[in-house]
């Protein structure tokens, strides 16, 4: 469906001498003012890209850093299960659960949220209220009180991840996408390196001002998001239409290669004409498939990933922090380099997708049958990294099929809402019951994967017809 927006509209006449439509984009047919769009981009990049990529590396610190608490400090007796009350297995996966709730709740409204508010805006409220709520968790005394406070730690983060998809789709065409949330969510699942070793070494200021270490987590990973919250009011880049860090010839241009149905500035927060597009478009029950079966039969091992290493008996728990580390860095590594095969066109998102999920698949299926501590330590940690790089590669695809500015922030919203049931419902398949061989978790793991490739498979021929269709 076609935007009405006289600002982007003026911004693509400005450029009309330097653009041919191709389809459902559009080519610059000069090489000089290729150069020009390519600089301007390296521009957005460094003040849009980057910024959001490093904040998401706090971000998913935030989120992981309970998995990190779970076992420091246990053999000292100050372990957080043992000070909220001995929480039980159970309790636990709640403990972890709740912060999920509020995202699946919220996330379609506050991405739109983003809209309405402008991306400076929305995005440093988001920041300040996390880092503070986040440092309260290490104020908590008992179950009610962690639960209360991973609720309200979801319910102010959530719009975060799905808002930056959506406002990169302000700035970018869907097809320079790719390489850039790849590299976006590399930064993110690098965190879990970063977690990992804070948590190492956190765990010897057990004692330090009378408070238990997994409380210091807490503490000292909440500041850094609260600091962010005031560069990104005053600095964050919101629309190529507004911005004067690029040149008049720079953003007509980056306005005249975004393609038609993409979201403008000017265009209305919320249109009901393509909130219905969208729930009847043939791909929007498969996307949400692959985002709930993967979400929870992939990401579930990565919600106890330290305790599941643990159980394994290989080493103790501070040691245990630092082997949490190499599956993210793999993630780093496996992002960016199948995000620069799709971006110069050596390989297919889909059939990366396939890949990654067959992997995962194997490894669980080995991780049943074979009994070496060592080498389930190793496809554990292929098997994590397998199912982080997943969702990325596939992003731009979802975003590719939805068109127009309501259509795309709700397309984005309610597709990363429904994946939050990995964090209802993967510490659940991976309570610590299950362990220390989680045969059970696995099981179920391969089943929910197997949903994915069916549902990955229907989403691939739906945008492909959609495509011939757009040619004709």
């Amino acid at each position: 469906m076609a935007n009405h927006d006289p600002i982007a509209a003026s911004g693509k006449s400005n450029a009309a001498h330097i653009r041919q439509d191709a389809g459902s984009g559009s080519s610059v047919s000069d090489e000089h003012e290729q150069l020009i769009l390519k600089n301007a981009r390296r521009k957005v990049d460094k003040r849009l890209l980057i910024w959001y990529s490093f904040v998401y590396l706090i971000m998913r610190i935030h989120v992981s850093n309970i998995t990190n608490t779970a076992i420091i400090n246990i053999e000292q007796g100050t372990g957080i299960k043992k000070q909220l009350g001995n929480l039980t297995s159970q309790q636990w996966a709640w403990a972890l659960s709740v912060f999920y709730y509020p995202y699946l709740a919220f996330e379609p409204l506050a991405t739109l949220m983003l809209k309405k508010f402008s991306p400076s805006v929305w995005m440093s409220r988001i920041m300040l209220t996390w880092g503070i709520i986040s440092m309260c968790q290490s104020a908590t005394q008992n179950y009610a009180g962690i639960l209360a406070c991973r609720f309200f730690l979801g319910l102010a983060e959530a719009g975060f991840y799905p808002g930056v998809l959506y406002h990169l789709s302000f700035w970018y065409p869907t097809h320079k996408l790719p390489l850039r949330i790849a590299f976006f969510y590399a930064c993110g699942m690098f965190s879990g390196t970063v977690s990992g070793l804070l948590a190492y070494a956190i765990s010897f200021m057990n004692g330090a001002g009378g408070l238990a270490g997994w409380r210091w987590v807490f503490i000292l990973e909440g500041i850094p998001a609260i600091l962010c919250s005031f560069y990104t009011f005053f600095f964050l880049p919101n629309y190529p239409q507004t911005e004067k860090f690029v040149t008049e010839e720079e953003r007509a241009l980056i306005i005249a290669d975004l393609p038609s149905a993409a979201p403008t500035m000017g265009a209305k927060t919320f249109n009901i004409a393509q909130f219905k597009e969208l729930v009847l478009h043939p791909t929007f029950v498969p996307f949400l498939l692959i985002w709930i079966t993967h979400g929870i039969g992939g990401w579930g091992i990565s919600f106890v990933l330290p305790t599941v290493i643990y159980e394994l008996g290989i080493s103790d728990t501070a040691r245990t922090q630092l082997m949490t580390m190499p599956p993210y860095t793999f993630v780093f590594v496996i992002l960016l380099t199948l995000g620069w095969l799709i971006h110069t066109k050596r390989l297919n998102p889909w059939v990366a997708g396939l890949g990654l999920e067959a992997a995962q698949i194997v490894c669980y299926i080995l991780l049943i049958t074979i009994r070496n501590k060592e080498a389930k330590y190793i496809f554990v940690m292929i098997a994590t990294a397998a199912s982080q790089s997943f969702f990325p590669i596939i992003w731009p695809e979802r975003i590719r099929a939805a068109h127009g500015t309501t259509t795309a922030g709700l397309a984005i919203g309610i597709t990363n809402s429904m994946a939050q049931l990995m964090g209802i419902v993967g510490p659940q398949i991976y309570q610590s019951k299950f362990g220390p061989t989680y045969r059970v978790s696995y099981i179920t793991s391969i089943g929910l994967l197997c949903g994915t490739l069916i549902s990955l498979v229907l989403s691939w021929y739906f945008v492909a017809r959609q495509d011939e269709q757009t040619k004709i």
